[in-house]
């Protein structure tokens, strides 16, 4: 073939890459139907924006199959889906089940990668055993597996921690609405503008049931069931005892903000009172033996030193 030939080759190959980047860009910068339509639905909150499941690159297309076969057979050796899907609820996180494990498997296969690196290196330097190695890499998979789990675990502790820190100035901020003439809706939909946070997000997905249609004590009762704190239960079942019976809401909720901030201030004091005790380690096993020795070395060295 001519020099032409391949320069045409070239550069129809060249063109055809362009032709291709240029409409996957813009595909990827075209609004689905979802960020089109949900602006003009009030009624809904941002988390109930649907998402899509396509991969956005080569390598999710690649190796999203795989993946999930994976993801699937942690499940069905792992189970605990109700548990997880609790979890799920509690931490905030608009995630499913299948989704948890799939983060799992990757955690699980980064676990696995640096216990192949690890064995690697040990194998470059000295000989070893490839049966250990292996398990080493299998125990690497499965760290990184339970270690995705204990870290959702954690943020479901961090998060309620927040909703509890929150909760005296939300409810404050209710009853001052409830008290200045609006209703119950209308005071949760104030409150949930203005404010900003993990209890927050719980109240507007309360707000949104409402909205749609549904009670708002059968909202509340259920956000009740779906928490983890004590404190946000009794506050959703008052709140919606009040609004089934009538009864005065600003006293409910006042009441309940001052016995959050009673319990805070006395687990302040509980762990005040831990660290004091905390802080006497040290002292007695680092300071005093030192001080101990500083006073009794000198007499010792002068005992040695003026005996026969």
């Amino acid at each position: 073939m001519t020099p032409a030939v391949w320069g045409g080759l070239l550069g129809a190959t060249t063109a055809a890459g362009v032709v291709l980047v240029a409409g996957r860009v813009a595909a990827l910068r075209r609004p689905d139907l979802g960020a089109r339509v949900l602006p003009y639905l009030r009624d809904l909150t941002p988390t109930a924006a649907p998402r899509s499941r396509e991969p956005r690159s080569a390598l999710g297309a690649l190796t999203g199959p795989a993946l999930e076969s994976a993801a699937r057979t942690v499940e069905r050796v792992v189970g605990g889906a109700p548990s997880v899907r609790r979890r799920l609820a509690r931490a905030g996180l608009d995630r499913t089940v299948h989704d948890f494990r799939v983060e799992q498997v990757v955690w699980g296969l980064v676990g696995f990668g640096v216990a192949a690196a690890y064995g690697l290196v040990t194998a470059l330097s000295r000989p070893a055993n490839s049966v250990a190695l292996l398990l080493v890499c299998v125990v690497g998979f499965v760290l990184g597996v339970l270690l995705r789990d204990q870290e959702l675990t954690a943020r479901v502790r961090r998060r309620e921690r927040a909703v509890v820190a929150e909760f005296p100035t939300v409810a404050e901020l209710l009853a001052l609405a409830v008290a200045a003439g609006r209703g119950p809706v209308t005071a949760l939909d104030r409150v949930v503008r203005r404010s900003r946070g993990a209890l927050s997000a719980d109240l507007a997905e309360v707000l949104a049931a409402v909205r749609t249609g549904e009670p708002v004590a059968a909202a509340f009762d259920r956000l009740a069931a779906r928490t983890g704190v004590p404190v946000v239960a009794r506050f959703a079942h008052g709140v919606a005892v009040a609004v089934e019976r009538g009864t005065p809401l600003t006293d409910v909720l006042h009441a309940q903000a001052a016995d959050v901030r009673e319990a805070g201030r006395r687990e302040l004091i509980e762990q005040a009172s831990r660290r004091e005790i905390a802080m006497m380690v040290p002292v007695v096993f680092i300071v005093l033996p030192v001080t101990v020795l500083f006073a009794f070395w000198p007499g010792l060295v002068g005992l040695s030193l003026t005996a026969p």
